[in-house]
């Protein structure tokens, strides 16, 4: 049993070792930067699981897009995100601005979306009116018309 201990306690101290942070590249991407490739990302990976087949017979690279949009490189990207990956509390933070970002862009796209259809409902009450106003005979729109009283007008 002793032997099972000191074999257990000699996995732990050669186990845990120290975990270097990378250092800081020349060309880091700011936080803000990359709040908002991480955001225009998920937005393109949402994009991909809706019609990749498409994307990828139109020849459409959603990362090229993106590192075109933001001036920078595959590289730049990879060891600026293995810099932020490397403290959890800190990309844990970064991920919520992403995720407040994507909160704040869905309102957006829904209200647009609201407003939409309201106009399309406008649209469609005026064409109704508009079907309901033929169907009614001349002579008796002419009567009713005549019937309604002016305003302000003295007989």
């Amino acid at each position: 049993m002793k032997q099972v201990v000191v074999i257990m306690m000699g996995f732990l101290f050669f186990g845990c070792q120290e975990v270097k942070r990378p250092e800081e590249p020349e060309n880091l991407i700011s936080k803000d930067r990359m709040v908002q490739i991480l955001t225009d990302g998920y937005i393109g990976n949402a994009t991909r699981a809706i019609d990749n087949r498409r994307l990828r017979s139109d020849g459409i690279f959603l990362d090229s897009i993106l590192y075109r949009k933001y001036g920078i490189d595959s590289l730049q990207f990879a060891a600026s995100n293995a810099y932020y990956t490397s403290d959890l509390n800190g990309y844990k933070a970064l991920l919520q601005e992403v995720e407040k970002s994507l909160v704040m862009r869905q309102k957006v796209v829904d209200s647009l979306y609201e407003i939409e259809k309201e106009e399309a409902k406008r649209k469609q009450d005026s064409i109704k009116k508009q079907d309901s106003l033929k169907n009614i005979p001349l002579k008796k729109l002419h009567k009713d018309a005549l019937a309604i009283p002016l305003q302000g007008v003295k007989e």
